[in-house]
C-alpha cells in the first residue's frame, strides 16, 4: 500500500474493525483465530494493522476524556469530542473525507441534517444526509451534479431549457415535476414521484420512467424498473428510513450516512440476512440495536470511529 493511501480505505478501515472486535469482552477464540488468518493472507493487511494500531493506542489515551464528556451532555457529539481532542488521530477516516469534487459543491448537507434549497431557476432541492450538488445552469440546459447522498427535486418547467441530473455514471432528465435521485455505495435509484423521468445509464437507450416507478443503475447499466409505495421513498423527509426484505449489508450502507464514523460488516455470511424495519435516522446507535434485537448479529461500538457488527 503506499505511503500517502488515506485512512478511509477499506483496508485501513477493517483493520480498525478488527481492533475493536477484539477488544470486546465477549471476543472468542474463534474471532481470534480469524483475525490471525486475515493478518497472514496478505501483507497489505499487515500494513493497515499497523496503522490502526498506532492510531488505536494513541485513542486509548484521549479516550477516558472522550467517555466523560459523551456522558456529561447528550449534545456532545462524537466528531467534536475528536477533533477537539485529537484531530490528527483520526486523519481521513469515515464518511466526512469527500470527494475532491463535492468539496466544492454549491450545495452541501452534513450526517444527519436535511436542507431544502431554492435553486436559480425557481426549482427546489431538498438534500438529504451528507449530501453534495453543484449547478451548472446554462442557456441551453440546466444541469445539475449530485456528487453524494439524496436530492427530492422540484423541477421548475422551462420546456427550453432540460433539467437534467447527473448522479455516477448515468442522467435522469425531468419530463415533468417531482423526482428523487439516491446515490448508495456504486448504485443511483430514481423515484418518480409526479409526471415522468428520462433515466440514462453506461450508454444504453434512455428508459422513460413514469410516476409510481423507480430505476437504479450502476455501471452494469439500467436495472429494470419497478413499482414503489411512494411513502416508503419520502420517509427519509421525515427522518425515518423503510425497509422491506433489504439485505443487512445494503441497510448497514443506509445506516451509515447517518452517523460518524463507519459500520464495517465482519461476517460476509450474515450480510444478506433480509432485513424489514422502520428506523430513525436521528438515533443510528438505537436503530443499529433494533436490527440486532432481531437478527443474530451483535453490535460493537468502537467508541463511533468504527462500528462493527459481527454473527452472535
Amino acid at each position: 500500500m503506499a505511503a500517502n493511501a488515506t485512512d478511509d480505505d477499506p483496508l485501513y478501515q477493517q483493520a480498525l474493525a478488527w481492533l475493536v472486535l477484539l477488544s470486546d469482552k465477549e471476543a472468542s477464540s474463534e474471532d481470534r483465530a480469524e483475525f490471525e488468518r486475515w493478518v497472514a493472507t496478505d501483507a497489505r493487511h499487515a500494513e493497515a494493522l499497523s496503522r490502526a494500531q498506532k492510531f488505536w493506542q494513541r485513542f486509548e489515551i484521549i479516550k477516558p476524556e472522550y467517555e466523560r464528556m459523551r456522558k456529561r451532555s447528550a449534545l456532545v457529539q462524537r466528531r467534536n469530542v475528536l477533533l477537539g481532542a485529537g484531530a490528527l488521530l483520526i486523519g481521513g477516516i469515515g464518511i466526512y473525507t469527500a470527494s475532491r469534487m463535492a468539496l466544492f459543491a454549491d450545495y452541501t448537507t452534513d450526517v444527519a441534517e436535511r436542507k431544502t434549497f431554492t435553486l436559480p431557476d425557481g426549482s427546489t432541492v431538498e438534500l438529504g444526509s451528507y449530501s453534495a450538488l453543484s449547478v451548472h445552469f446554462g442557456e441551453s440546459e440546466r444541469r445539475l451534479t449530485l456528487h453524494r447522498g439524496q436530492g427530492y427535486f422540484t423541477v421548475a418547467p422551462v420546456a427550453s431549457r432540460p433539467f437534467i441530473v447527473e448522479a455516477g455514471n448515468g442522467t435522469a432528465t425531468a419530463l415533468g415535476t417531482i423526482f428523487d435521485v439516491k446515490m448508495l455505495d456504486d448504485r443511483v435509484t430514481v423515484s418518480v414521484v409526479e409526471h415522468a423521468v428520462s433515466v440514462e445509464a453506461a450508454h444504453q437507450p434512455p428508459a422513460v420512467v413514469e410516476a409510481g416507478w423507480q430505476i437504479s443503475y450502476s455501471a452494469t447499466g439500467l436495472e429494470p424498473s419497478q413499482r414503489y409505495d411512494v411513502a416508503t421513498v419520502d420517509a427519509w423527509r421525515q427522518d425515518r428510513i423503510v425497509f422491506v426484505d433489504q439485505p443487512l449489508r445494503r441497510v448497514l450502507l443506509e445506516l451509515e450516512r447517518y452517523r460518524h464514523g463507519r459500520i464495517v460488516l465482519m461476517d460476509s455470511a450474515i450480510g444478506d440476512i433480509p432485513v424489514t424495519a422502520i428506523l430513525k435516522t436521528n438515533d443510528t446507535s438505537d436503530a443499529l440495536q433494533i436490527i440486532a434485537s432481531g437478527l443474530p448479529i451483535k453490535i460493537i461500538d468502537g467508541a463511533g470511529i468504527v462500528t462493527v457488527v459481527t454473527s452472535r
